[in-house]
């Protein structure tokens, strides 16, 4: 980490900080070779901060470092005591959620979910997209919680840290089970994904929007293809998702897009085109989130500018410090989701007024709570009357 952070110093100082900083990264050992790393985001796999010792590849001249297998997707399970998590944070608008899936194969290289991985003693760069750890008992957790006596019911939110509906959901299917728990009980649930396989699930969630109990964010960051594939390397192509924005549409489920994250300098010229997208693909509503790069997720997407996109560097980041007050990420409750200054503004101004003038977020859809039914879990204490 330090050597990146040394790479980034050498950026800004020099004219040929740009080359000086690549320079730093690969001679410090912290790159991953390209084959080791293909189809993924990040391109470094520092150690967590947790851990008492930092390891990094180093060619000692026997060419060991050829012999290092490529990074293959891990699947771990988890079961977990409790599925139910709640925050009290006034910048989002729910207060409980539920992860199917710890880590994301998605490898979109600005995910701020990055960070947890450090809470199992891995890496929060290749490690987070390549050893994945899956919560199969996550239905039965969600049925026996929601049945306890006192459960007041609001709005779960799904996806709000890892994609449910990431490539491994294909075989766990995970997420469908939960859905399956909550159509059963007329459980409100709000779903954020970048991946078309949503669309897999719209028989329950057509059955759920007809009663007011769901909505659907589809997270369209670009229309670029190519800086998709960079970015997002095993999301769903742009306009894949918004093929399924207009899937879940047409089948009467409440649909949104979140042009998130707007990264100044590499996608924020295009939000006027996104949010045109969205209303032609069938979404009544939309949002944006700046860029937010906490802990380990700055110098992981600093590597990534340097090797995609290195005469932007110095531009990104000085427009993002700009919105930071002088730093990469700034945590603050009421600043960390859209930043401050000249251009937060001009960003907020030109999403607004292009919402504005397309007639989304005329209206907002608020999902009912009030036919909850608790279930019969078992192992749930019963009532003696």
């Amino acid at each position: 980490m330090q050597d990146i952070i040394a790479a980034d110093r050498a950026a800004f100082s020099a004219p040929n900080g740009i080359d000086i900083a690549q320079h730093i990264i690969t001679e410090a050992g912290l790159r991953v070779g390209f084959e080791r790393r293909r189809g993924r985001g990040a391109g470094v796999n520092p150690t967590g901060r947790f851990e008492p010792f930092a390891r990094s590849a180093y060619d000692d001249g026997w060419n060991s470092l050829e012999e290092l297998p490529a990074f293959k997707t891990d699947v771990t399970v988890e079961k977990p005591k409790s599925i139910i998590s709640k925050n009290t944070s006034p910048d989002i608008s729910f207060d409980r959620s539920v992860n199917p899936y710890r880590g994301c194969e998605h490898g979109c290289v600005y995910c701020f979910a990055r960070p947890s991985h450090a809470y199992m003693g891995l890496s929060p760069g290749l490690d987070f997209e390549a050893k994945l750890f899956a919560k199969p008992n996550a239905a039965e957790l969600l049925e026996r919680e929601i049945a306890k006596p006192g459960y007041e019911p609001r709005t779960i939110a799904i996806g709000t840290n890892t994609d449910p509906y990431q490539p491994i959901e294909k075989s766990w299917r995970i997420m469908r089970e939960v859905l399956e728990v909550l159509e059963a009980a007329d459980h409100p649930v709000g779903i954020v994904t970048k991946s078309s396989l949503v669309t897999r699930d719209i028989d329950i969630l057509s059955r759920m929007a007809a009663k007011g109990l769901v909505k659907v964010a589809l997270s369209v960051t670009t229309l670029d293809r190519t800086l998709a594939r960079a970015m997002e390397p095993r999301a769903a192509t742009p306009a894949k998702r918004l093929d399924a924005v207009k899937a879940l549409s047409e089948a009467g489920i409440p649909t949104m897009v979140m042009t998130a994250p707007i990264i100044p300098g590499l996608t924020d010229h295009e939000i006027e085109r996104l949010l045109e997208a969205a209303v032609t693909a069938g979404a009544k509503e939309a949002g944006y989130v700046l860029l937010r790069l906490p802990l380990e997720v700055s110098p992981i997407f600093k590597d990534w500018l340097l090797r995609h996109y290195p005469n932007r560097y110095r531009h990104v980041l000085q427009l993002l410090r700009s919105m930071r007050d002088g730093k990469d990420y700034d945590a603050e409750w009421g600043k960390r989701m859209r930043g401050t200054g000249p251009y937060a503004f001009q960003i907020k101004r030109r999403f607004e007024m292009a919402a504005t003038r397309l007639g989304l977020n005329e209206s907002r859809t608020a999902l009912r709570a009030d036919l909850f039914r608790a279930p019969k879990a078992a192992g749930v204490q019963l009532s003696l009357l």
